[in-house]
């Protein structure tokens, strides 16, 4: 018999119970032992869904315990840095939610205390499971649209209100949908394009009241490229998800990946025939002039497979893979991110140095 690795969850707000639990438990050779659930409702959910899971209330429960193996943390992004070090110094393998730290040296220094100790240490930038992002992918290394020059990403939302107590919308640091929904879209554009040589950045605070930034839109240049990275909260109409632009034509996708909306229901892989599965009517459309003639085609998304990023990890801990979310790649999402604050800030574009540790 295959050993169970035990897993231990810090956080159970949206996070946890709706992007890390639901994986965690339909992999048979991961068991969600220890939660942090420590507001009321967190506590009856966890109890419903997962009654097998033990509720602690301290972070400390966990990282201390001899019997977890992973450490899960899906809390506020000021504490991804102390909890993660915390946890590799007890001997943990760690996964961190999204964004990784709040600054790239932090992160330098996480990535070296992993590999010192020899642990796994993985972030989920898991937008790289997503149907449209896997779609768009497949569709440029296909060579249909020729050489890309333009690559527009975005995620919109409409919410013209703020949420009492949300911490993302506070003037923090690692606060802002930029940290939120921008560290997913320039994950992607660094898989399928590389490091940037330089970036710039439009950061704006536009709702009433609004504290944090809720509009940005950041570039990345490339010899013969240029990356568009766009965000905001007051999009009423849906927008394009990706719109790529090549020498024979472009290809053009709306609608979202469908897992979010299952998972938020309480939905697990195993429940839905079909996981990850796009309606045919957010299919992108493919316009190029191939052999001369015009061509339209409508494209089939790919299958999202967020379960993909802890088959992953199990692989890893089992020696069988090399890891596919690499903390370094994570750590240059943080330090774009600080190259776009800086260059709204002052004002001009920032070349792009990726120091390597």
């Amino acid at each position: 018999m295959q050993k169970k690795y035990k897993v231990g969850l810090i956080g159970f707000s949206i996070g946890g119970h709706v992007f890390h639990a639901p994986f965690i438990v339909e992999n048979d050779r991961l068991e969600l032992y220890k939660v942090t659930a420590r507001k009321p409702e967190q506590q009856r959910m966890l109890a419903e869904r997962y009654p097998t899971a033990i509720n602690v209330l301290s972070a400390d429960d966990i990282i201390g315990d001899p019997e977890v193996n992973l450490v899960v943390i899906a809390t506020s992004n000021d504490v991804h840095y102390s909890l993660a070090k915390a946890a590799l110094e007890a001997g943990k393998h760690v996964i961190v939610e999204k964004p990784f730290t709040n600054t790239s040296a932090k992160a330098d220094e996480l990535i070296v205390l992993a590999k010192d100790k020899n642990l796994l240490l993985s972030v989920h930038h898991n937008a790289r499971f997503h149907s449209d992002f896997k779609t768009v992918r497949k569709m440029i290394a296909s060579g249909r649209l020729g050489r890309v020059v333009n690559y527009e990403a975005r995620f919109d939302r409409f919410r013209n209100f703020l949420r009492p107590g949300a911490w993302r919308e506070e003037n923090l640091p690692g606060s802002g949908i930029h940290y939120d929904l921008g560290a997913h879209l320039i994950d992607q554009a660094l898989q399928l394009f590389g490091h940037p040589e330089w970036v710039f950045a439009d950061l704006r605070v536009q709702r009433d009241g609004a504290k944090a930034v809720d509009d940005f839109e950041i570039i990345l240049s490339y010899p013969r490229l240029k990356v568009s990275l766009k965000g905001q909260m007051l999009a009423k109409e849906p927008t394009p998800r990706f719109a790529v632009y090549g020498t024979n034509g472009s290809f053009v996708k709306w609608g979202v990946d469908p897992q979010e909306n299952l998972l938020r229901a309480g939905a697990r892989p195993g429940d839905v025939q079909d996981w990850g599965k796009e309606n045919e009517d957010t299919y992108g459309t493919l316009s190029i002039v191939e052999d001369g003639q015009d061509i339209v085609e409508r494209i089939p998304s790919e299958i999202g497979s967020g379960e993909d990023f802890y088959r992953n990890v199990v692989a890893v801990l089992d020696g069988e893979e090399a890891l596919i979310v690499k903390p370094e790649q994570a750590r240059d999402v943080i330090r774009i991110l600080e190259l776009a604050e800086q260059s709204w800030r002052e004002q001009r574009v920032v070349k792009f140095e990726n120091e390597i540790i």
